[in-house]
């Protein structure tokens, strides 16, 4: 795959003699035409170029691909493995678990949700060749099976969840439903307390109180930023329209010892990054550079945390206000349904754990509260009969 730097078709796939697909490259500029970003061109054109070595190394042409095509397809990404990194000499192993965030490292082989992606975009592009050109007259890769696929969430109610198919498509990784990961407070403290410079505590600390995504926040410009209303503007990664975003007061302290810090080092406008490197030449700051300083942070705790966890944490957080509606977090967290915010409302393993040994305790100390008595009325007979012997209380008759 090559960048091309064209802003009217940004990623080209090319064959082993270096020719551009020409079938990819007029589906790519079908989905920019479609205002899909820059970095939907990328990953789609990644899990295509990944398709078209595949079908090169069994000697088919794309056109005439089936679904024996398919199905090896799905079972070589469901056994290969990544292909290698350099990692460092004292990298934890793929696949293990942290033993101070409880989170899995990534393992050697494909996720599910990776080869779940790879399916649906390999179906999208030969579903625009069907439709614009007739063919090929087979995607071997069919939708969701059910009658009701065609219109199952046409009429769909906001404050309902989103129907699911029946049964899922051929070939398609069961979708995993991970729990929202999010830092406990204590853990929160120290990871703060590990960073080193004023801009990664301004940074962070904007994290954890607007629940901005990790892109957004690099995003943002100095003219921006409005101190006097603590407010923040970004960028939405889905819509792409900016969202003023309430931020903590001890964010913007940060964030102004760090513009001290940098006065008349780096350019000054309102069109201007508002995150630049520490080091000359200054550059704004990009995601990579953000990660890497955080995973410092993470080795000084031995920890594995990610940019994403704050995102987590900070819905935690406001979910646990009774003063903020589930309305006001699916609007700071620009998600364009509640259902997807209310993952926020289940507890954590930790909140759990911490509630059943209290509960624990409680019984230990004698302390638990005794079961209400039931409502005067009923006969003792019929209580002990539904619910076991010594239920009835002395109201009951």
């Amino acid at each position: 795959m090559e960048e091309t730097g064209d802003s009217l078709l940004p990623f080209r796939v090319l064959d082993e003699h270096g020719v551009e697909v020409e079938a990819v490259g007029e589906f790519l500029h079908h989905m920019l035409a479609d205002d899909a970003s820059a970095a939907s061109l990328r990953s789609y054109a990644y899990e295509l170029l990944a398709w078209f070595r595949f079908l090169r190394a069994v000697e088919v042409p794309w056109h005439v691909a089936g679904r024996a095509e398919a199905r090896d397809f799905a079972l070589w990404l469901k056994i290969c493995k990544k292909p290698p990194r350099q990692r460092r000499a004292d990298a934890p192993a793929a696949g293990s678990v942290n033993p101070v965030t409880g989170k899995a490292t990534s393992g050697e082989n494909y996720a599910a949700r990776t080869r779940r992606h790879a399916r649906a975009v390999i179906r999208s592009f030969y579903e625009y060749h069907r439709e614009m050109h007739g063919r090929p007259l087979v995607n071997p890769f069919p939708k969701g099976r059910g009658d009701e696929d065609e219109h199952l969430n046409a009429h769909h109610n906001p404050m309902q969840p989103f129907r699911r198919l029946s049964r899922r498509a051929v070939y398609q990784p069961k979708e995993p439903k991970p729990a929202p990961r999010s830092i406990p407070d204590r853990a929160f403290n120290d990871l703060f307390a590990a960073l080193s410079c004023n801009r990664d505590r301004a940074l962070i600390a904007f994290y954890i109180s607007t629940g901005a995504r990790a892109s957004e926040l690099l995003g943002v410009r100095q003219g921006r930023v409005v101190p006097e209303e603590q407010l923040i503007g970004v960028v939405r990664k889905g819509s792409r329209a900016l969202q003023q975003l309430p931020a903590s007061t001890d964010a913007f302290v940060w964030l102004r010892l760090y513009q001290q810090e940098i006065r008349d080092l780096v350019p000054k406008g309102p069109d201007e990054a508002l995150w630049w490197t520490l080091r000359r030449p200054f550059r704004p700051l990009t995601y990579d550079a953000a990660r890497m300083v955080f995973n410092k942070a993470n080795a000084v705790l031995g920890a594995n945390w990610t940019l994403h966890d704050l995102r987590h944490s900070a819905a935690k957080r406001m979910v646990r206000d009774p003063d903020l509606t589930l309305a006001d977090v699916q609007w700071v967290l620009g998600h364009a349904h509640i259902t997807t915010t209310e993952v926020y409302t289940a507890p954590t393993p930790d909140e759990v754990i911490a509630h059943v040994l209290a509960h624990h305790e409680r019984l230990r100390a004698g302390r638990a509260k005794p079961p209400a008595p039931p409502a005067p009325g009923y006969r003792p007979e019929v209580l002990a009969a539904l619910f076991g012997a010594g239920t009835a209380g002395e109201g009951a008759r």
